[in-house]
């Protein structure tokens, strides 16, 4: 559980300023009385957060009336103040329990906290009894919380009684928080084939589209876990990203840690790496996929016979042999940062989208974590910053490389002139940057004219695709927390709901 604590008395979290979730009406330590309660501090934007959540899970279902968790986000980024975005989150990760959210952070430094993620313990007597920052070992977390139970029921404190709660339910179209969308190569005999796949991860499954963004196909069941197997059967958990030849749709199946593959022959789904649990940072020797755990793999590209993913959770990118099934790192050392340099010693924080260069020689990276896109050269291997200073450096700022700011990218894709379009997801923007020119700025230039019904803003975009060899061919972009899909003709300066 992480270091002991003195038992003192637990801060009030029923404060002014706060906005509450998945509940009907603020709690305070006193409504908790009796029960054994798991403050856990986090942020949306934060991959290692999220791997806490199952861990939470597992005890609220092994102690459902002894155990009330509640979450408080305390948020990095500017972004991440707005309520509506935090409920979003908790939408899309099927967090249930009472969520408060702590723009100002205060129960933050009430509680001394230093890092997200950390869980704190307040015994049903109203006593802070643990503190545990990182990502807890879910094994020794039961371990722990019997033990503190144990120990209020010895000592006569132990009242348990089930708590009410009123989780939101969040509209659902076809499409529900949309990841990565990429093409689908293939060809008929007269002329291109194009199909689409979307990673569709509010409904786990990966959806296949038509060149009009008509739904032709699922792969998934719908029901998150990890089984392999035909299409209808087989299980996939919160997938983010993907890759395709004209054969097969590799995924970055992102809740279970693992990289799965369907053949679009038969439908069938196999996993080609990953063991369905977190692991530790990659190493540079190659080991075989199947036997080998990943961290939140996030995004695909390809070269021939090597699958390159983006490994978010342990702050690297990593490399898939399609023929011998091993998996290595190409670059980052597992510490979470921003240092160029040889891929053995530089420091990634969080990647979550890459894309290509036509060439194969350079496969450029959202790097979510330190607000900036940055470029792996394959030929040297290095690691080099385009945009971006450090961990807590963001914001919406145009103009030379130096001085430019995004907030929290998660896409990125390589146009045919090699430069850049990013899906600025915190900014609820697309980002053009340009390299030779050594440029940054807002791809629309609030130009484009919406051809919708009903124009939303931009909702935190998480994809986005560009074909660098059609000039004709639309800007596609995952628009995640509106459900959609859009298409930017750069011809017409127009853009349109193209699937949702």
């Amino acid at each position: 559980m992480g270091a002991n604590v003195p038992p003192v008395r637990a801060p009030e979290i029923d404060r002014p300023g706060l906005t509450w979730l998945n509940i009907d009406k603020p709690l305070s330590l006193g409504d908790l009385k009796g029960r054994l309660v798991i403050l856990d501090f986090w942020t949306f934007c934060c991959v290692n957060c999220l791997h806490v959540l199952p861990a939470l899970r597992r005890v609220e279902e092994a102690f459902p009336q002894d155990v009330v968790v509640i979450g408080v986000h305390s948020p990095k980024f500017a972004a991440e103040k707005d309520p509506a975005g935090v409920q979003r989150a908790v939408a899309r990760y099927a967090i249930t329990h009472p969520v408060i959210h702590d723009p100002d952070m205060q129960l933050w430094r009430a509680y001394a906290v230093r890092a997200w993620p950390t869980l704190v313990f307040v015994s049903p007597a109203g006593r802070v009894v643990g503190h545990a920052p990182g990502e807890p070992d879910t094994g020794k977390l039961l371990q722990a919380v019997e033990r503190l139970l144990a120990e209020a029921r010895d000592g006569g404190t132990l009242s348990p009684q089930p708590l009410a709660l009123t989780p939101a339910v969040e509209p659902s179209g076809d499409l529900r928080f949309p990841g990565k969308v990429k093409p689908v190569p293939g060809r008929r005999r007269l002329r291109p084939l194009r199909r689409w796949a979307v990673a569709d991860a509010g409904h786990h499954q990966i959806v296949l589209l038509d060149d009009r963004g008509r739904e032709t196909g699922r792969f998934g069941s719908g029901e998150p876990g990890l089984a392999d197997g035909p299409a209808a059967t087989a299980r996939f958990t919160d997938p983010q990203g993907l890759i395709a030849t004209a054969d097969v749709i590799y995924v970055a199946d992102t809740g279970n840690h693992a990289i799965r593959a369907i053949d679009l022959a038969t439908g069938d789904v196999a996993t080609l790496a990953g063991i369905g649990r977190r692991g530790r940072a990659l190493t540079g020797r190659a080991t075989p996929g199947d036997r080998t755990a990943l961290a939140s793999p996030w995004d695909l590209a390809i070269r021939d016979d090597t699958v390159f993913f983006a490994n978010a959770g342990t702050h690297q990118i990593g490399a898939l042999d399609r023929v011998s099934g091993t998996v290595v790192r190409l670059a980052g050392n597992g510490g979470e940062g921003l240092v160029d340099g040889a891929t053995e010693t530089a420091q990634l924080a969080q990647p979550s989208g890459l894309a290509l260069s036509a060439d194969g020689q350079s496969l450029a990276f959202a790097d979510s974590e330190t607000s900036s896109v940055r470029m792996l050269g394959l030929r040297r291997m290095q690691v080099t910053t385009l945009v971006g200073t450090g961990l807590f450096d963001f914001g919406h700022v145009n103009g030379r490389l130096d001085d430019a700011r995004l907030q929290h990218p998660l896409g990125v894709a390589m146009d045919r002139d090699g430069t850049l379009l990013v899906a600025d997801s915190y900014n609820h923007a697309i980002r053009h940057i340009d390299v030779a020119a050594g440029t940054v700025t807002d791809f629309d230039g609030g130009t484009y004219t919406c051809q919708d019904p009903v124009c939303l803003p931009l909702g935190e975009p998480a994809g986005i695709w560009v074909d660098a060899g059609a000039r004709r061919a639309p800007v596609l972009l995952s628009d995640t927390n509106n459900h959609r899909i859009l298409a930017f003709d750069r011809a017409g300066r127009t853009y349109r709901t193209w699937a949702s």
